[in-house]
């Protein structure tokens, strides 16, 4: 027993290094609101690692938008495509289909990208019968985008995976219009390029108006949030007069916070074995500290140490726990879905990775490597949001979250809602809504919108 009570001490004792303090927070967040003011302003832009580009979009829906949209939604390895008919107050239809992207193509060229994902919307129109009819569209694009306004989307870099050949520099939104060109056979007005947190703030904000900021929590992690135009450097359009749109919304692209050592003074060994073997070294630290493309492999590096200084499953581990990327983040919300003292999912996944030997002690560590893993996550999240909730400082503000992390893990919502509460200023209330099908819906959003200031 004594053996036990040792190694779970000593295992508590190490993981200390993956627990955010207090302090920590406060210095996460003036560290945040420091890099977003070099974001925005023109003379720092450049080397600012937080970009906070610039959408040139500054009408959220009202509710009374009508038609029919398309909407295409790329982000990871796979992508939608969307038709919505949007009816009176918040009553929408929606249909959609999934199509997969190979490897073949996201290491290829940008031509055979979008020939494809052109092909795609075109096999998708003729099944749903609007094949003879011009549709406006609203594209959403997950990745790094400088924007020149609403239908101009030059690609910064690429993330997730992709590594497209052509793009990096050039207009996304013009190259999808060459590749259905190439085609000719269907009719689409691209009405505006946006990425997956615009669209999750444009759908929040379809049903309450009150949205004012956009986070993503799955593969990647991003905010948007709503700036105003007088501290936007690189707005390009009228700043002041009569009619001028006070407010522009702003993709920060927080996951790149920390590429200039911003965030080293709470990163750890496994922070920097992640950073090392990814294909991005370097680059999008805070993203790798928090999201689901990394959060598994986070937690199997702490478990492999552990096993490997005798700590865990009596220092055997398995083919399985020793190699790269088998530990899904899926699992670590399955462990922490266990009900207190049960393990029933935890002995699933351990002995899904070869470790039926493992004993409840063990269980009980895994668990709590997990927690860690996750709640620092959660903190990370909440010290960037309430950081922007403080800067714009309006009495009332609901955040609009889409993402399979913030979905699926049982106890991150809690964690960001007890952890937001304690920094934002006394005076201002808020809440976090979950988006439903933000990215989609959203594209379709900013296309209706942009289709309603034209009229």
């Amino acid at each position: 027993m004594g053996v036990i009570k040792d190694n779970l001490t000593k295992i508590r004792e190490q993981c200390k290094e993956l627990v955010l303090t207090d302090k920590h927070i406060e210095e996460l967040m003036r560290r945040v609101v420091k890099e977003i003011n070099r974001g925005l302003s023109k003379e720092t832009h450049a080397e600012a690692d937080v970009k906070c580009f610039i959408t040139y979009v500054q009408d959220l829906p009202n509710g009374k938008e009508k038609g029919k949209f398309l909407a295409l939604d790329l982000g990871g390895t796979n992508f939608r495509v969307l038709l919505i008919v949007l009816k009176d107050e918040n009553e929408f239809e929606m249909l959609s289909k999934i199509y997969a992207i190979p490897q073949s193509i996201m290491l290829g060229s940008g031509t055979q990208l979008f020939d494809h994902i052109a092909e795609c919307l075109a096999n998708f129109m003729k099944e749903h019968s609007v094949y003879e009819e011009r549709l406006p569209l609203g594209f959403t694009f997950s990745f790094p985008l400088t924007q020149l306004g609403l239908t101009k989307g030059i690609l910064a870099r690429w993330t997730k995976g992709f590594n497209c050949s052509g793009v990096v520099g050039e207009d996304v939104v013009q190259l999808l219009k060459d590749a259905i060109a190439r085609r000719g056979d269907v009719q689409i007005d691209i009405c505006a390029i946006l990425n997956d947190t615009t669209g999750t703030l444009m759908s929040c904000a379809w049903k309450n108006h009150n949205c004012r900021i956009g986070l993503i929590v799955g593969t990647g992690s991003n905010a948007c949030y709503v700036e105003r135009v007088e501290n936007c450097d690189l707005f390009d359009g009228p700043k002041s007069g009569p009619n001028i749109k006070k407010h522009v919304l702003i993709n920060t692209e927080w996951g790149a916070f920390g590429d200039d050592g911003a965030l080293d003074f709470v990163r750890t060994e496994y922070d920097r074995e992640i950073d090392q073997h990814s294909i991005n070294p370097g680059r999008q630290l805070q993203e790798k500290m928090i999201s689901g493309m990394y959060m598994g492999e986070l937690a199997r590096l702490a478990i492999v140490r552990f096993t490997k200084a005798g700590l865990l499953f009596g220092g055997v581990g398995s083919d399985i726990l020793f190699k790269r990327g088998q530990f899904f983040t899926k699992y670590v919300s399955e462990i922490e879905s266990d009900k207190p003292g049960t393990y029933y999912n935890c002995r699933e996944v351990l002995e899904e990775l070869g470790l039926d030997h493992a004993t409840d002690e063990d269980c009980a560590n895994v668990r709590f490597i997990c927690e860690c893993v996750s709640s620092r996550a959660a903190h990370l999240v909440s010290a960037g949001i309430a950081a922007l909730i403080n800067k714009m400082d309006e009495p009332s503000v609901t955040v609009g979250v889409d993402g399979s992390v913030y979905r699926f893990h049982p106890k991150f919502h809690d964690l960001m809602v007890q952890k937001i509460r304690q920094f934002v200023k006394p005076h201002i209330s808020f809440d976090l809504m979950l988006s439903e099908d933000g990215s989609g819906r959203g594209a379709a959003l900013v296309a209706a919108v942009a289709c309603r200031e034209a009229q």
